[in-house]
């Protein structure tokens, strides 16, 4: 059940943003009187679970339906001398057909629902895109068509798929600072105890219970950024506290790379283990604790902390142990039984403090500028370590399985609402590569073309198309791959 949420919450996303994606394209097109053909939801091969068109002034609709032929018909026939199969189209005349057929009326677009669960697509007249529809590109340029408007419409054209993410992106941090607010653990609370290291984080030369000063001289306020700014800003050195006195940890040459390829968080923070509730009937009401005890200790080891308490815990599975906490001004020791799962039914006292900042509808507009800015730019720089051999960061690429696996296990809107934000800085960042086949490639040529006044042939663009296909169904299986090995590792 929970993998069937995150599948669900995953398509719901990813509909909303391809729709607003292809919205940006289809209403730029349609202001410079750009006819578009098609606008779909998902992928219709040979069939659509819905489409929908306005046909001489009256909608139609069809429903679970084969897809209406296209304008042409297509001949093949194999050359007997060089056994080469020729391919020419032949145009369908349309006032031959009844009025109420779909193709009559070029001028409207249709729209629809495809079967196949992923992405959508906008179908823009004469233009090379993914659909390659050759065949129309064959025929005499019309002045409503894509490829007969001026170089800087067309760039517009392109441009506003990638435009509308990021006002998505936008839309959706600015209504989340206005409802939630925003909230974040400050370095400086983690400072009172000290932070927690992974193993990875004792490699780079950190250590439990050192505190945060500064990287590369620059205190963080917000502590959940620090690890970004040591993977995105080339960091070379942290400065903590430890034991009172100052120390400069230098960071290793492969920091990033290793960074990049570790699964876990770098670091954490720990906090005293200060009871905060005690589990009716558990084996710790049983044993006397209460809510307020401190615990210190177990067989005699010191284990002031939590994260210390929970690892110790563990190795005692079925045991008998002794728990000592502080009460007030006294120490109590508690002889228990623990079970196999070595838990005693308490949680803790949340030690630190969040900051929690509140925004009004005016605050909220220059703020959400800023977080899609900064969300863009962190982005960016984390797209540029995959492209950089040296980090391996390739190798953590992913695809749906990643992807979905972002999203919560049970719905929560605040959450999605999040990560869909994200997912459109994602998508507007990858589609603004200059790949040919994605918006970047078009974007590309489309400044060539302004700056040297000359435009690529019809024929250069269909294989850069193709071209750029083959790289992006290379870098689907390649993603998707990395997802299936980690998943027998």
């Amino acid at each position: 059940m929970d993998i069937l949420i995150k599948i669900i919450q995953l398509i719901l996303a990813l509909t909303i943003l391809v729709v607003v994606h292809e919205f940006g394209h289809f209403i730029t097109a349609r202001i410079f009187k750009t006819r578009v053909e098609k606008f779909y939801i998902f992928f219709n091969p040979n069939f659509s679970l819905f489409r929908c068109k306005k046909v001489h002034g009256k909608w139609r609709f069809a429903f679970f339906c084969k897809n209406v032929p296209e304008k042409y018909i297509t001949h093949e026939r194999i050359d007997p001398i060089t056994n080469k199969k020729e391919t020419t189209y032949e145009s369908i005349d349309l006032s031959a057909l009844p009025l109420d057929d779909w193709r009559t009326d070029e001028e409207t677009t249709e729209f629809g629902i495809g079967w196949v669960p992923l992405g959508g697509y906008c179908k823009i007249a004469g233009m090379i895109d993914e659909s390659m529809d050759i065949e129309q590109m064959k025929q005499p340029a019309q002045p409503w068509e894509f490829r007969s408007k001026p170089a800087w419409q067309r760039l517009i054209v392109m441009v506003g798929g990638v435009v509308m993410n990021v006002i998505t992106a936008y839309v959706i941090f600015t209504g989340l600072l206005i409802s939630q607010g925003s909230q974040y653990l400050p370095t400086s609370e983690v400072n009172k105890y000290g932070i927690r290291t992974s193993s990875l984080a004792q490699e780079l030369g950190l250590k439990d219970g050192d505190k945060i000063l500064s990287v590369n001289g620059e205190y963080i306020e917000d502590f959940s950024q620090i690890p970004m700014q040591l993977l995105l800003e080339d960091s070379e050195y942290i400065e903590v506290e430890r034991n009172g006195e100052k120390v400069k940890v230098e960071l290793p040459e492969d920091a990033i790379a290793k960074m990049v390829n570790s699964r876990g968080a770098l670091m954490s923070y720990r906090i005293p283990f200060v009871i905060h509730d005690v589990v009716s009937g558990s084996i710790a009401q049983k044993a006397g604790m209460q809510k307020g005890d401190r615990i210190i200790k177990i067989n005699e080891k010191y284990v002031p902390y939590y994260n210390e308490f929970v690892t110790e815990m563990a190795n005692y599975a079925n045991q008998n142990v002794d728990v000592a906490v502080v009460r007030g001004n006294d120490t109590l020791t508690f002889d228990v039984q623990l079970s196999n799962d070595a838990k005693l039914g308490i949680s803790a006292e949340p030690m630190l403090e969040y900051k929690k900042q509140e925004y009004t509808f005016l605050q909220a507009i220059p703020e959400g500028f800023s977080k899609t800015g900064k969300e863009l730019s962190d982005y960016w720089k984390q797209l540029k370590l995959i492209f950089n051999p040296s980090t391996k960061a390739y190798e953590s690429l992913g695809g749906f399985i990643s992807i979905g696996s972002i999203f919560p296990s049970s719905f929560d809107w605040i959450a999605f609402w999040r990560l869909t934000a994200f997912l459109s800085i994602v998508l507007a960042v990858m589609n603004i590569l200059p790949i040919p086949a994605l918006d970047g490639g078009h974007v590309l040529f489309l400044l060539y073309e302004i700056i040297t006044r000359r435009k690529p042939n019809d024929k250069f663009m269909e294989i850069a198309q193709m071209v750029g296909l083959f790289i992006l169904l290379g870098l689907l299986i390649f993603a998707n791959g990395n997802d299936i090995l980690r998943l027998f590792q």
